[in-house]
């Protein structure tokens, strides 16, 4: 359950950042969110990303700490693979979100398709290509 910060690069001020929230099967997906953390390296790349991952497992009430750092962002973005159907990390987080009206978005994992929503996921909630063009409309608050 990774808290990632974005940063417009240029002329943007830091202060401005969105706060994104990435929501992700660990168990089955996290090569994802390493090929998105990869490609905002690119020199191209509209956004910076500060990963401040927690690998540890956390201790306690899980879900009141996913709230905390969730409440802390200004968007999260989920991540659906193949299995995010089943991960029942993901499918709390994206209830907290709902719950703390955050606004979300779901992102295609895998462009060759069989992507699953959250369990928890509205019905109307699109699942949306991974590009860059649509990852910058998504923050910008384009649903």
């Amino acid at each position: 359950m990774p808290f990632l910060v974005v940063s417009a690069r240029g002329g943007s001020v830091a202060s401005m950042a969105t706060r994104l929230f990435i929501s992700f099967d660990y168990d089955h997906d996290a090569a994802l969110k390493e090929f998105l953390v990869g490609q905002s390296k690119n020199d191209d790349s509209p956004f910076e990303f500060a990963d401040a991952s927690v690998k540890a497992h956390l201790t306690g009430d899980w879900k009141e700490k996913v709230r905390g750092r969730i409440s802390r962002a200004d968007q999260v973005a989920v991540i659906c693979g193949r299995h995010t159907d089943r991960a029942t990390g993901v499918a709390a987080e994206v209830t907290i979100a709902q719950e703390l009206k955050k606004p979300y978005f779901l992102l295609a994992g895998y462009s060759a398709g069989g992507n699953k929503k959250p369990a928890t996921a509205l019905s109307a909630d699109k699942v949306y290509d991974w590009t860059w063009e649509n990852l910058k409309l998504l923050i910008a608050g384009s649903r």
